[in-house]
């Protein structure tokens, strides 16, 4: 009898034939190892699916979007996307109220829902929390996400709890639906499509620096009370996201239907080169057309940060990328709150940033959010 980290295995035939397992042998071989932090959290996501195989007629989309896909009926089709938050990692309950913390979670999770151009339906919520939590407390934290529910339409129907060694964790999983000639994918983008987003980038991450730089000064001087005047905004915007429900209305609206679209979790520079690499294209991106809220502007400006790095690499905005056809120029026009930022090109051109007030082409690096990163 073999032993298997964590488990025993009388059979081991099954395991030998999959190559996967092999790394989780004790008697490996090749005594190699490779730390997490060097793939990255996508080169870890694309290293899994490789060694996966979808065998369900009812499987139409697995890893590698905003959502799985699933096929039940020959008319509408299931979406599911789900998604962790850890205390911190993602967190920080010194100046996270968890009312906030409990509508975000939902919110970032129905995000990636309206992101395959489908409607959130149900949620499921798993949390691991330790005995410092009162029932009063989680009380609160179900408080914010079902306040977010009922924004976007959605019921919580069912979930799990569990006790953390670690701080509280919440897991949650999204279920959407939308008819199957609707649903957006990454992989769609054409060259000469124009490259669209909603709202403003950049806003989310300044406004973790000023909690931030608020929590410092505070440990160092606790008679110094927090200053949150005038970043309203910018608070709001990293401690309450709002999912675009309304975005997905107007483009249905107006007859819009994106070739690709991508919520923007990690920063826009990172998500318009998933859409790049999924759609096997390259892009034209302008500095100048990236929508910047102006007391960001502003506040990056105080913490000698460039706004348009914010912009690109900040993430937690929750906007959404996406590209139309060029026929649909002027329907996009009559969507509130849509900038024209770019457009595709050729793969072999590939993805670059136009650099302000000149021609010179900068390629896009993603340097954004990688939760597998050694913090």
């Amino acid at each position: 009898m073999k032993f298997y980290r964590g488990m025993q295995v009388k059979h081991l035939s099954y395991f030998r034939a999959n190559s996967l397992f092999e790394d989780f042998m004790l008697e490996d071989k090749n005594p190699a190892r490779t730390e997490l932090s060097k793939l990255g959290e996508f080169g870890l996501i694309k290293h899994i699916a490789e060694h996966i195989k979808l065998s369900n007629p009812s499987s139409v989309k697995g890893i590698g979007d905003d959502a799985a896909v699933i096929k039940y009926d020959d008319g509408k089709q299931t979406v599911v996307t789900t998604d962790m938050l850890l205390e911190g990692v993602h967190f920080d309950l010194s100046y996270c109220p968890l009312k906030h913390l409990g509508y975000k979670a939902v919110s970032v999770n129905v995000s990636d829902i309206y992101a395959m151009n489908a409607s959130p339906k149900q949620v499921l919520v798993s949390i691991a929390m330790s005995n410092r939590f009162s029932l009063e407390a989680i009380e609160e934290l179900y408080a914010g996400m079902l306040l977010a529910c009922e924004r976007h339409g959605v019921d919580l129907v069912g979930g799990d709890t569990n006790s953390s060694r670690s701080g509280l964790i919440i897991s949650i999983t999204a279920i959407g639906q939308a008819d199957k000639n609707e649903i957006v994918c990454r992989s769609g983008a054409k060259p000469t499509n124009l490259l669209c987003v909603s709202g403003d980038l950049g806003s989310a991450y300044l406004g973790l620096q000023i909690l931030e730089r608020e929590k410092k000064i505070f440990m160092e001087n606790p008679q110094i009370q927090p200053d949150m005047e005038g970043n309203d905004y910018l608070l709001e915007r990293q401690l309450k996201p709002e999912a675009r429900k309304d975005i997905i209305a107007q483009l249905g609206e107006n007859g819009v239907q994106p070739t690709s679209m991508i919520d923007i979790s990690d920063g826009l520079a990172s998500e318009t080169l998933h859409l790049c690499t999924e759609s096997n294209v390259g892009c034209r991106l302008y500095e100048n057309k990236i929508p910047i809220d102006e007391v960001a502007m502003l506040r990056a400006q105080e913490f000698n940060l460039n706004p348009t790095m914010c912009a690109l690499s900040g993430g937690e905005d929750y906007e959404l990328l996406f590209t139309i056809d060029i026929k649909d120029h002027d329907k996009i026009k009559k969507c509130k709150d849509v900038t024209v930022i770019g457009h595709i090109t050729e793969k072999a051109e590939g993805a670059n940033l136009v650099l302000t007030g000149t021609e010179m082409l900068t390629p896009l690096t993603a340097q954004g959010w990688d939760a597998l990163l050694k913090r």
